[in-house]
């Protein structure tokens, strides 16, 4: 693997994955979806982890995917394939963006439960400017996160949206001052998460987002709300309310 390829660490509940091409302004190249994927798949299997955190080093979070190897490859599969299942990752995951985010790396954004960022954020999808259709997924997360009109304003006039314009649109759901209250939000976000109920987190969070397109399967939904009602987790989470302490949950 190489040495700037996106690193993935596990303690405990909590996964981090960090895009380390700075000087680059963390690009995409091919290999690094891949590798996204793997360590994504490898989370996915980790029953332990609760959490998924992605960052990148230096002063932006993703510049996209290369635009220099677009003629030769189809990014956009690329990214919808990853995006999708980034969006249905087993964890609840969240971005914390530092600085700039562009191109399809909006959309992987878009495809985590939370996005917290700073001050000097900023997004734009230059894919009309390039001539470059963006792929199915990453338009409906557009419209369905951020409304039809919002979608329109990035995808077809190339707007830029600084961090205030990102948190108002919804894409962004915390605001912070500089990177360091940035990193430390973000992690006490993922430990907030981390203390919930694993169970009831990943049910709703399937359901919220099968929801949001319209593809709720009415079997599933009942069977985790069965599973849930019968698990461990709840009655811990009773007798932790009961007495009046935090809830030690183990995910059955």
């Amino acid at each position: 693997m190489p040495a700037n390829a996106p690193l993935l660490q596990i303690d405990q509940h909590l996964a981090r994955i960090t895009l380390r091409r700075p000087q680059v302004a963390n690009r995409l190249e091919v290999q690094d979806l891949q590798i996204l994927e793997q360590h994504l798949n490898t989370v996915n299997a980790q029953g332990e982890v609760r959490v998924l955190l992605l960052e990148g080093e230096g002063r932006h979070f993703c510049s996209g995917f290369n635009i220099g190897a677009v003629p030769s490859v189809d990014a956009g599969a690329l990214f919808e394939r990853l995006t999708d299942a980034w969006e249905n990752a087993r964890p609840v995951t969240i971005a914390a963006i530092q600085g700039g985010v562009y191109g399809g790396a909006t959309d992987l954004a878009l495809a985590c439960d939370f996005r917290l960022g700073t001050r000097v954020c900023e997004m734009f999808v230059p894919a009309a400017r390039l001539g470059l259709h963006f792929y199915r997924g990453g338009m409906a997360r557009y419209v369905n996160r951020l409304g039809l009109g919002m979608a329109k304003r990035i995808l077809l006039a190339c707007e830029t949206l600084d961090a205030q314009a990102m948190l108002d649109c919804g894409f962004l759901d915390q605001l912070h001052e500089d990177g360091a209250q940035l990193q430390a939000q973000a992690v006490a976000l993922a430990h907030s998460l981390c203390s919930l109920a694993p169970l009831a987190l990943s049910g709703m969070k399937r359901h919220l987002n099968a929801l949001a397109r319209h593809e709720l399967d009415p079997a599933q939904l009942a069977s985790d709300i069965a599973r849930a009602a019968a698990s461990e987790d709840l009655a811990e989470g009773v007798r932790a309310w009961q007495e009046r302490r935090p809830p030690r949950f183990a995910g059955r």
